[in-house]
């Protein structure tokens, strides 16, 4: 039988046997679980690998940025610091987010991981407001930095955060866990460079105010790459419509199937990364004599197939009147198409 929320109200007119129907789109939905289940497998152990590389050299950014003095080696390695816990923080948000769904959760704990991702964020802003309130100081009081330590430092840094930036980059597309820890590990890259930069510059030209000022700019270029993962944390948060679903597109080729007239009470949103869900109400044509259950199986399997959606619950219905939900989508949908 096809499945509906608690508050979906039951529709007579449904075919008896959308078990079947059911059944045909949930080899689609199998398929997209385990395709979701190695991925997530393949980013745990990126993660890990990420970990090891920058745990293994946080230490030696911790002491060179004290012994020296630089701002803008002590920000890289404070920013080093957060990379490991953002992504010990993304591991476990893995590991909550594996918990079996139950009848009080019943879309499990998915939803932690983009929480851990909100997390990062903040705490990527929080180390921008450190920068610009240390920076502040530097400028008004200035200091004196020992160029060649930070230089040798910020060099080793540098490299350390290429390789794991590389090794979170395969896997940042497919979770909003591992961007989080993913642009952590830019910003501290960008930090790095920064550190090199204001290093030659200062053994060079004796310039030391450069050390404030590259630390200013790493901090901007910070907030300038988080835009992006925000926006896709809120729009996870306040169940917006995923940005490879045209929702438009799909409630239109549901309604050109044979036999459909409207369809309404439509809500397209995502559990978390890589695991959309679909739910609607498609009204039938009374007229229509074919099986209901062969249609129904032909839009779940357009949902599944066609836009990638994983989970679909959809109530078929022969007469607008008995439904009590709100049918404004519908409306919105018709004046879409007329454009």
């Amino acid at each position: 039988m096809t499945t509906r929320r608690p508050d979906e109200p039951h529709d007579e007119h449904e075919g008896h046997d959308d078990h079947a129907g059911h059944d045909h789109a949930a080899h689609g939905e199998h398929e997209g679980h385990d395709h979701a289940h190695d991925l997530r497998g393949a980013s745990r152990r990126n993660l890990v690998i990420a970990l090891a590389l920058i745990s293994s050299y946080m230490i030696a950014e911790v002491v060179g940025g004290i012994l020296s003095g630089s701002l803008a080696l002590l920000a890289d390695a404070g920013h080093m610091l957060t990379d490991a816990a953002s992504i010990g923080m993304a591991l476990v948000a893995m590991w909550i987010a594996d918990r079996a769904a139950s009848a009080e959760r019943t879309f499990g704990y998915h939803r932690t991981e983009v929480l851990a991702a909100l997390a990062n964020i903040i705490a990527l802003w929080l180390i921008v407001a450190w920068i610009f309130f240390e920076a502040y100081h530097r400028f008004k009081h200035g200091s004196e930095i020992d160029g060649l330590p930070v230089l040798l430092v910020g060099i080793a840094g540098l490299g350390v955060n290429v390789v794991a930036a590389w090794v979170l980059h395969r896997s940042s597309e497919h979770s909003v866990n591992v961007e989080g820890a993913f642009q952590h590990v830019m910003a501290d890259m960008l930090g790095s460079l920064g550190v090199v930069i204001s290093a030659i510059l200062i053994l060079v030209f004796g310039w030391y105010l450069a050390d404030p000022i590259i630390s200013v700019v790493i901090a901007l270029l910070i907030m300038w790459g988080t835009r992006r993962l925000i926006v896709r944390v809120l729009n996870v948060l306040l169940e917006g419509v995923p940005e490879n679903v045209d929702v438009y597109k799909l409630c239109s080729d549901i309604e050109d199937m044979e036999g459909v007239t409207l369809i309404h009470d439509v809500h397209v949103w995502t559990i978390t990364t890589g695991n959309d869900a679909f739910t609607a109400h498609v009204l039938i044509d009374p007229s229509y004599q074919g099986d209901m259950t062969e249609l129904l199986n032909r839009i779940q399997d357009l949902v599944h197939r066609n836009f990638g959606i994983g989970h679909a619950t959809i109530q078929l219905e022969t007469s607008v009147g008995a439904c009590t939900e709100d049918h404004h989508f519908g409306h919105l949908l018709a004046t879409e198409r007329a454009r």
